[in-house]
């Protein structure tokens, strides 16, 4: 589960999720959700692979999400479908999406960064809780 919420100038995610794992599939879920309205409608028809290293949790969420940023970025690419597996040193994922086609595709936000303030990815009573602030 994640919801957005403003953060003057710029735009925070807030995820939860009962495991790590789902944390960081989430996360790459709400990052395209706001670069696009309907993420539904994104067909999985490319694959991506990545393998992201980090041994702080708050640190390696700021690197896939600035690794998935970059591939919208220079591949116009949107992805939809995450499969991510952590191991002892950061994660892989396998990712799957499509190319930007605007006759389908209703762009929304316009992401320029993911940024270091409010960042956080803890453990709670709940699950798992992670806040990060994109600028747009």
């Amino acid at each position: 589960m994640f919801e957005v919420f403003d953060h003057t100038a710029d735009l925070g995610l807030r995820i939860r999720s009962e495991d790590r794992e789902t944390l960081f599939i989430e996360a790459a879920r709400a990052l395209f959700s706001t670069l696009v309205v309907n993420l539904q409608d994104v067909s999985c028809v490319q694959q991506k692979e990545y393998a992201v290293t980090s041994e702080e949790d708050d640190y390696l969420l700021f690197d896939w999400l600035g690794e998935l940023l970059y591939t919208f970025d220079t591949e116009r690419l949107l992805l939809s479908e995450f499969d991510v597996q952590l191991t002892d040193d950061g994660l892989r994922a396998t990712c799957r999406g499509e190319s930007i086609d605007l006759s389908r595709h209703e762009l929304d936000q316009e992401i320029k960064a993911i940024t270091y303030h409010g960042l956080k990815v803890e453990h709670t009573d709940d699950g798992w809780l992670a806040e990060v602030i994109v600028d747009i």
